[in-house]
């Protein structure tokens, strides 16, 4: 009798029973649905050509407000901060490199490399940030619950 434990599918599930890879992947999942309607808008809508300026202004407020969710999410657990944001923008970074088969030009600005680079470093100094202030919390809670002598 095959014990569920030895299951193929069972490494799929236990990786999503973790709060970081689960929010990484819906927040890439969320960048890569707001990249894909802002490209698709700006290429393929001439109707907004007139506003291409708040247009995009707004697409970069939400791809701003969806990468700040696991920043939020994580503030006191950098390493926590950091798998969920590399995750998510490891994800945004497979569909901005497909995009870039589709989308000739769009690979001029930045290469799909460059794009990866720039988001982990942006995500990696945000958890050390975070890293530092645990430390300082920490330390200042241990020197408080000590009693003066």
């Amino acid at each position: 009798m095959a014990s569920f434990a030895h299951s193929p599918g069972r490494l799929f599930f236990c990786l999503f029973r973790d709060a970081a890879v689960r929010t990484g992947t819906y927040v890439g999942l969320a960048f890569s649905l707001v990249f894909i309607a802002w490209l698709l808008v700006a290429n393929r809508v001439p109707a907004f050509d007139g506003l291409a300026v708040p247009r995009n202004i707004t697409a970069a407020c939400l791809l701003g407000l969806i990468g700040s969710i696991p920043v939020l999410r994580f503030f006191r657990l950098p390493a926590e901060m950091l798998l969920s944001s590399v995750i998510a923008w490891g994800i945004f970074t497979l569909t901005y490199g497909s995009l870039c088969l589709e989308f000739s030009l769009l690979e001029q600005h930045y290469s799909t490399v460059e794009v990866f680079v720039l988001g982990a470093v942006v995500y990696l100094l945000l958890a050390t940030l975070s890293w530092i202030g645990t430390i300082i919390w920490r330390v200042r809670a241990a020197h408080s619950s000590h009693p003066r002598h």
